[in-house]
């Protein structure tokens, strides 16, 4: 059960793998930090210093002009990080010698996103004084890194889950000769609106309402902000089939949320999850999908609890939208890091993009 519950709170944002990393030496992960000075985001503000950190695997190849042509960016979700994709249930099943991303092949690209992971956040100690980055920024800054850190001028795929899913799009719209695919998993290429604006709205408001927030001045963390918080990753995270097979009886959901409550909040940090749910404020891609030239292979999972079956491929030149049906095999919103599930879909948009 506390590997179910690992998993499941972080597959929210969340994400993160909870079967554990990986030990093969084959994949040990190359880290490092990008320094991007006097970086002004979309609103005018600006930071000295925005530090990016990220992981590699593998080793950039170029062709005769120069251009990189291995190269595969694949961005997390909403509190997660890089690091959340060395687990098992996602390395394991792509990274490995002989699988669809060997990283003996491919130059993978694991970032920590603008105020998540070891990146530059609010935490670190501006606090509320923190620039109000948007998912915008968080793009520029990833092809900052790319281009002037990393020195790739090309990606061979996009890939993203959850807020990584709404950056694809982004990535796709802003810079679309700068991919030749592209793989969003478990989001909508829209406003954000219903049930999942709703719970970001109420997750802020049980922050900033909290009497221990202090305006992002506190010197412990808001404890009932935080506790709900939790609640709302439990249930946005989770998926009923899943959920019913761990915790059959009442008192195993009783003893879940006990245990939940005792060990997961201890991580989390009331100004960087403000920021990182407000961040979403403005996305939109809709009114801008006929620029995306990149073939894109869109899936979501019918058991999600935050985005509904619905699709706008019609709207993209060259996309198709796979809906997963909701199984025993499917995590709902999390579904999205276990790469079993969809992997043949990834090999599938490969193929099919290769030249």
């Amino acid at each position: 059960m506390k590997n179910y519950l690992r998993g499941l709170v972080i597959l929210l944002a969340v994400a993160i793998c909870g079967s554990g990393k990986l030990e093969s030496q084959e994949l040990k992960p190359q880290e490092g930090d990008f320094i991007a000075k006097n970086f002004t985001f979309k609103d005018g503000e600006k930071l000295a210093e925005l530090k990016l950190h990220y992981m590699t695997l593998g080793k950039p190849v170029k062709n005769a002009q120069g251009q990189v042509t291995n190269a595969v960016l694949i961005m997390h979700g909403t509190g997660g990080s890089g690091e959340q994709f060395m687990g098992k249930i996602f390395a394991g099943q792509l990274f490995g010698p002989g699988q669809l991303l060997d990283a003996n092949k491919y130059f993978i690209i694991l970032r920590d996103g603008i105020g998540h992971g070891r990146s530059s956040k609010p935490s670190d100690g501006l606090h509320m004084k923190f620039p109000k980055y948007d998912y915008d920024d968080m793009v520029a800054a990833d092809h900052l890194l790319l281009t002037e850190g990393l020195g790739v001028n090309h990606l061979r795929l996009v890939a993203g889950t959850s807020m990584g899913c709404m950056h694809s799009f982004v990535w796709a719209e802003t810079y679309p000769e700068f991919m030749d695919a592209a793989m969003p998993m478990a989001c909508l290429p829209v406003q954000i609106a219903g049930r999942n604006r709703l719970w970001r709205q109420m997750a802020m408001q049980a922050i900033t309402s909290d009497p221990g927030w202090k305006g992002g001045e506190y010197t412990e963390e808001p404890k009932t902000a935080m506790a709900t918080w939790l609640d709302f990753l439990l249930i946005a995270g989770s998926a009923p089939i899943q959920m019913q097979k761990s915790m059959p009886t009442r008192d195993a959901a009783d003893k879940f949320l006990e245990e939940a409550y005792a060990t997961r909040t201890k991580g989390f940090d009331a100004n960087d999850i403000l920021y990182q749910v407000a961040s979403s404020r403005n996305y939109d891609p809709s009114g801008q999908l006929d620029k995306i030239k990149a073939p894109v292979m869109w899936i979501n999972s019918a058991d999600d609890f935050i985005n509904p079956p619905e699709e706008k491929v019609k709207q993209i030149a060259h996309a198709k939208f796979i809906l997963l049906p909701a199984s025993d095999h499917t995590y709902g919103h999390g579904t999205h890091t276990h790469a079993e599930v969809w992997k043949q879909y990834m090999q599938q948009l490969l193929e099919e993009s290769a030249h």
